[in-house]
């Protein structure tokens, strides 16, 4: 799957959700984000993927 960069407003966006998660829920998706397997099977589940599109707006 491909991934477009980041605009300036879902920066944004992403950058308020990391500052609203607690310092262990941090931790973990910063775990998870660093583990290219662990990130891809997230991202493979159906949940994640309806999230997807709905965020950049194809969904």
């Amino acid at each position: 799957m491909a991934v477009n960069p980041p605009n300036a407003e879902q920066a944004n966006m992403l950058n308020n959700l990391l500052k609203s998660l607690s310092p262990a829920d941090t931790a973990k998706l910063n775990q998870i984000l660093n583990d290219k397997e662990a990130t891809n099977r997230v991202l493979s589940t159906p949940q994640a993927q309806e999230l997807l599109k709905k965020l950049t707006g194809k969904g």
